[in-house]
């Protein structure tokens, strides 16, 4: 197979990714999946009804930006039509995760505020950006898909109610992933203070405006589309 020859080392990469999303529990059974944006017109992307951990280096798929297959003994993941709608629409888009993390996931289904949309770590601040909660739809339908819209001018890390996470990024699979870990990580601190009865103490106004700094330094653009957002207190307040 000419494509799985080429592009071997991104397969690699996008393997290991799904086996640590299973050894880690942020994905079950045959949940999850993930994709990357190898050429203009070509998606590298998980197959359908496969386990993340059991997936291997051939089981991958190679898809163009109309959902037809290009090369692969397997056929797609179901959520193609989510992730074709999203790296038509955020062309600056390099790689993206759907899993169901656990803690992060408890805020899908929770029916009150969503603390993530709020600033209570640097990391989470600088890395991810507020993560807002995507309506819910049926999976697998263009109408998931679409609820999408109107949340990806400002924000690359989503919420799915009743459903799962979503994390789009600029650069490569395995950097999403470092995202979609400090998510988790952040939803679990979130949970434990929650439960044990404490207020939320967060990052103040000006302090959340300082780590622009940060951002600078290691050249760490804004979320949403390129130049949608002017700064962290524009997401923020």
């Amino acid at each position: 197979m000419i494509l799985h020859q080429k592009y071997a080392d991104s397969i690699n990469e996008a393997v290991a990714v799904c086996n640590l999303l299973s050894s880690r529990g942020y994905v079950t059974a045959e949940g999850g999946n993930l994709a990357v944006r190898l050429e203009e017109n070509l998606l590298l992307i998980t197959p359908t009804r496969l386990n993340k951990g059991l997936i291997r280096d051939c089981d991958m798929v190679f898809i163009d930006m109309e959902g037809r297959i290009i090369e692969s003994t397997r056929k797609p993941t179901g959520e193609t039509p989510m992730y074709l709608s999203i790296f038509s629409q955020r062309p600056d888009i390099g790689s993206i995760i759907h899993a169901h993390p656990p803690a992060a996931c408890a805020f899908a289904i929770i029916d009150d505020d969503n603390p993530l949309m709020r600033p209570f770590y640097p990391e989470m601040v600088i890395d991810c950006g507020p993560v807002p909660v995507v309506p819910y739809a049926e999976p697998l339908t263009e109408q998931l898909a679409d609820n999408f819209a109107s949340f990806l001018d400002k924000y690359n890390t989503f919420i799915m109610e009743n459903h799962g996470v979503l994390v789009l990024n600029r650069g490569g699979i395995m950097e999403a992933y470092g995202k979609l870990d400090l998510l988790e990580g952040t939803s679990r601190s979130l949970l434990y203070a929650k439960g044990a009865g404490f207020e939320l103490k967060e990052i103040s106004r000006q302090e959340v405006g300082n780590l622009e700094r940060t951002m600078q330094t290691r050249g760490i653009p804004f979320t949403g589309r390129p130049d949608a957002v002017k700064g962290l207190k524009e997401l923020y307040y």
